[in-house]
């Protein structure tokens, strides 16, 4: 059995690994066309903003190990394309600039996804960066090193946009986000929770320029001075550009693959293409929802990790299933976390899905113990069997463990009733004797 995967970051290595405990004669080799496997990017904004110093923090797994486990990984090599008739991945090797024909009895597609960098002028300049590969990373580290680098722009509000922002203003420096919507993690939060999370970013320093487009980049010798925008022109010393990802499958045209507009892979809930013997997880693949199986984009380190677990065991000739994605997804931001999972409300009214919601604010523990904060919870929940949808949390530290209980209700099917009455650990450092989550499928209609 020869398995080959394309891409050794989170869904490739974690297939292979799996494959590999699996199948123990199992040939498999792992094609990475950068120098890093293993890596885990979403460390990135805080290796940057100096919360830890060692790089290899961030990577599970050495390649040195992996090919100890009787992994064969190759370094620097990039596939070109396809050929699922021939059962055949056409390779380049970066390094000698040699092309071969590399043939397999399964495939895992997992070469990820690539920055989106809008089409402006003075994107080329130097200090304009995106924060996707620990080469981004060493750079803005670098850059954010300089006392003379005192002005960052960080163009997009994702996630990815306000964990950079608030690694930058952690080192001194004065930020300021450009954000084309008209507000923050628009893709993500409903409207009651990032308008907590902008709302967070002023009162920390962090200039907010919503609804505003970036025209150009601006330079002098070669290195970015200011920005231009559609409501006028800014210093800038840093920009980090942060406005999303695409899947990197431009070489899969032409193979028959079944993908979705945007270029990710349409699987099932196994990881099977359209094609026979061809799988695909993580950043370039959609995976599919819990609720009703269909194929979402949703780029998430825990996806990468959960499908490529099942699609090593699928490859290894075992029988495995995904459940279905939640979307569960969550941000530290300042002094502020933020957690969703399931539907959000402008989800539902994307699909036509008939919702009611609930919001109430409230605080996280007792008042006489120490540090009380705030916290906000919305619930979206089906009017006609009150079957909870989905749900988002905002508030100091701890908020997001409660997002994780929403996840748990939604997957075991639990009305907002149910949920109400939910018998949640009580103590005061830790909850009120009705805890947020009690106190909002109680109050919902």
């Amino acid at each position: 059995m020869r398995i080959l995967i394309i891409g050794g970051v989170a869904a490739g290595m974690s297939a292979a690994a799996r494959a590999r405990r699996a199948d123990k004669a199992a040939q498999i080799v792992v094609l990475e066309q950068t120098g890093t496997v293993s890596f885990g990017a979403c460390g990135l904004p805080y290796y940057v903003g100096g919360w830890f110093e060692d790089p290899s923090w961030m990577t599970a797994r050495s390649v040195e190990q992996l090919r100890e486990s009787g992994i064969d990984v190759r370094l620097f090599h990039r596939a070109l394309s396809v050929d699922a008739k021939a059962r055949t991945v056409r390779v380049r090797d970066l390094e000698s600039g040699s092309e071969c024909d590399e043939p397999y009895d399964a495939l895992m597609v997992a070469s990820g996804a690539r920055p989106i960098c809008p089409p402006v002028g003075g994107i080329e300049l130097g200090n304009v960066h995106t924060l996707t590969r620990l080469e981004d990373g060493e750079a803005i580290k670098n850059a954010l090193a300089s006392e003379a680098c005192r002005e960052v722009a960080i163009i997009g509000a994702g996630f990815i946009g306000l964990e950079a922002a608030e690694a930058c203003r952690h080192l001194g420096k004065r930020v300021r986000i450009l954000q084309l919507e008209e507000r923050v993690l628009a893709q993500a939060f409903d409207r009651e929770i990032t308008e907590l999370i902008e709302k967070e970013l002023l009162a920390k320093g962090v200039e907010l320029h919503l609804s505003e487009g970036l025209v150009s980049f601006i330079g002098e010798g070669g290195t970015l001075r200011a920005l231009r925008t559609q409501a006028g022109e800014y210093p800038a010393d840093l920009a980090i550009v942060a406005v999303g990802v695409r899947p990197a499958t431009s070489f899969l045209e032409g193979s028959g693959i079944a993908m979705l507009p945007n270029g990710a892979i349409v699987t099932d809930h196994s990881g099977r293409t359209n094609l026979e013997g061809i799988f695909a997880a993580g950043d370039c693949a959609a995976i599919p929802l819990a609720s009703d199986g269909s194929p979402a984009y949703l780029p998430l380190a825990t996806g990468a990790n959960k499908m490529g677990r099942v699609v090593g065991d699928c490859l290894a000739g075992r029988t495995a299933r995904h459940p279905g994605s939640l979307g569960s997804a969550c941000i530290k931001v300042m002094g502020i976390e933020a957690g969703r999972t399931g539907l959000s409300e402008a989800d539902a009214r994307r699909r036509g899905i008939e919702v009611r919601t609930s919001f109430i604010q409230d605080k996280d523990h007792a008042n006489y113990w120490p540090g009380q904060s705030d916290i906000a919870v919305k619930l979206i929940y089906d009017p006609v069997s009150r079957k909870l949808l989905g749900g988002q949390v905002a508030g100091g530290q701890g908020a997001v463990l409660r997002a994780d209980i929403l996840a748990a209700a939604i997957a075991g099917g639990l009305s907002v009733d149910q949920l109400g009455m939910l018998d949640l650990c009580y103590a005061p450092p830790f909850a009120r004797t009705w805890d947020a989550l009690n106190v909002a499928g109680n109050v919902a209609k």
